[in-house]
């Protein structure tokens, strides 16, 4: 007679999950709203189902064994599986039109990561969404024309009282794969800079970046997309300043240069009251960043 699988407990997959992602499970209790003891009983009973040690204790903090990196990526599908068959089956049927509008940026993550799993949630919910840059965003957001937008967080926010920070990343320098700062450093010929048109955060973090450090500077691409940024990175016109999204794999982080220090992400909401399936869409977007950062 074949062995009965385990079925893993999915209350004690969340408590290991989320206590991994955090890097504490006194956080991960907090967050789930459980006493720190109730979430560590749950991982001893992960532990006993999987029949194996998942965590290992490492000075003051917690280390994923070899068999617990295999949990956590098995962990993380099945409760993606089950908040989507949950959200599928107690969802309300939402119907109507949004629009939303995001930074290209945010396209290759956001749009099947969120709208994705959404559609599928809310098939009779038509879904428009449009890639811009952040003043046609807040602009757009301004005057009605989309229900929701994820933008870099610039001081404009304050002008908007239904924003939310959806958390700060770090920015980069990035370039082409052969790129040399030391070359530029001993002849004193200025760093070839590929930029947004101004003005653009980005663009300011770069040269702020370079003249605290001494390191002379020219613009030497400029650009409405970002498409046509990693364009003209590929034919070695330059580098950039950008976060970690959709960098191509055709370039590399340059951890040469000074640090660019780092930019925060909000969402916006339409000055009218959002229908529900904005609502929805909006928590939906908080909960994805929420769990990244």
């Amino acid at each position: 007679m074949a062995k009965r699988p385990v079925t893993f407990d999915s209350e004690a997959l969340r408590s290991f999950v989320t206590g991994i992602e955090l890097g504490s499970f006194v956080l991960a209790a907090d967050r789930l709203g459980r006493s720190t003891s109730a979430v560590s009983a749950q991982l001893k009973k992960l532990e006993q189902q999987a029949g194996t040690e998942l965590v290992q204790k490492s000075g003051r903090h917690l280390i994923l064994t070899g068999r617990g990196e295999v949990m956590l990526s098995y962990a993380r599908r099945i409760l993606s599986l089950n908040d989507e068959a949950s959200a599928v089956l107690l969802a309300g049927a939402l119907s109507g039109s949004l629009n939303l509008g995001m930074q290209e940026d945010f396209g290759e993550t956001l749009l099947p990561a969120i709208l994705g799993t959404f559609t599928r949630t809310h098939p009779q919910v038509q879904v428009s969404a449009s890639i811009t840059r952040n003043q046609q965003l807040l602009d757009g957001i301004r005057h009605n024309e989309f229900d929701l937008a994820v933008c870099w967080q610039a001081d404009e926010t304050s002008l908007f009282p239904s924003s939310r920070s959806l958390g700060r990343v770090p920015l980069r320098w990035i370039g082409p794969e052969n790129f040399n700062l030391t070359h530029y450093q001993e002849t004193g010929e200025p760093v070839p800079l590929l930029v947004f048109e101004a003005p653009c955060l980005m663009r300011n973090a770069a040269t702020t970046a370079l003249d605290n450090a001494g390191i002379a500077w020219r613009i030497a691409f400029t650009s409405r997309s970002l498409s046509g940024i990693w364009a003209a990175m590929s034919a070695g016109l330059g580098v950039t300043v950008r976060t970690d999204f959709g960098v191509p794999a055709t370039v590399r982080i340059l951890r040469e240069f000074p640090e660019p220090g780092d930019v925060g992400i909000s969402l916006h909401q339409s000055l009218t009251p959002p229908g529900e399936a904005a609502a929805s869409l909006r928590e939906a977007i908080i909960g994805f960043f929420t769990q990244q950062y």
